[in-house]
């Protein structure tokens, strides 16, 4: 059997290893969380408001001919929306476009050709955000802050070229489908059916869309709803 003294030794070897090996290992979990590359930040698909708003995301890449109505209706009902525009579609029509700022919509940035984002690198993404900007900003005078990416694909390598250059990325709550150009009544009913606090409602300008749009309105107004830009429901 040890004495006293040959314990006294062991246990003072044990407690060696076991603070060498404790140094060890937090240094090894500093020199791997150093180098770990961050997740991009999440996604917007509502906002948090508790204030019983929603915001109303318009996303552009044709429809050019039904944006005056559009207008003349949030005009007419005092709105303020964010309209998503593809560069290439800014590029073709800036009038267009620049009428948007003009009447104080949020300008949103929907990349350059509405391709598909999960199938570009992180590099190809993020030339894509920035291209889109430039001709977004060439167009209405207005460098967009706000991130919708086409179909609403959201790889990590898309969130990151977003977040990279600065984008929150922007999706939704509430869709109308408003592209497979369901009625007006349909349009009104998938909206209000659904809608609650802090949902983005995704639309597009479309025929039917614009006669939705005001009795639709009226009906979110009157059940207590306040529409506001994509940023006011996230800040």
């Amino acid at each position: 059997m040890l004495c006293f003294r040959e314990k006294k030794t062991v246990f003072s070897l044990l407690l060696l290893i076991c603070t060498f090996a404790l140094i060890i290992a937090f240094r090894w979990e500093a020199a791997n969380s150093s180098t770990a590359v961050p997740t991009a930040a999440e996604p917007y698909y509502h906002g948090e408001t508790g204030k019983k708003a929603v915001a109303f995301a318009m996303n552009v890449d044709w429809g050019e001919d039904y944006i005056p109505q559009v207008l003349s209706v949030l005009e007419k009902q005092e709105v303020k929306i964010t309209f998503f525009l593809t560069g290439r579609w800014s590029e073709k029509f800036p009038d267009v476009a620049h009428s948007l700022a003009d009447a104080g919509m949020e300008i949103g940035n929907h990349g350059l050709k509405h391709n598909s984002p999960n199938s570009m690198s992180y590099d190809e993404n993020k030339a894509d955000i920035a291209s889109a900007e430039e001709k977004i900003e060439a167009a209405t005078g207005i460098r967009p802050t706000l991130f919708a990416p086409a179909s609403g694909e959201r790889d990590d390598q898309v969130l990151e070229a977003a977040e990279d250059l600065g984008y929150p990325v922007i999706l939704w709550s509430v869709d109308t489908v408003d592209w497979q150009k369901p009625t007006a009544e349909v349009i009104v009913q998938r909206v209000t059916s659904k809608v609650s606090d802090g949902d983005i409602v995704l639309m597009h300008p479309t025929e039917n869309t614009v006669k939705a749009l005001p009795t639709l309105i009226r009906t979110l107004k009157k059940e207590g709803f306040h529409i506001v830009t994509v940023s006011e429901l996230i800040s």
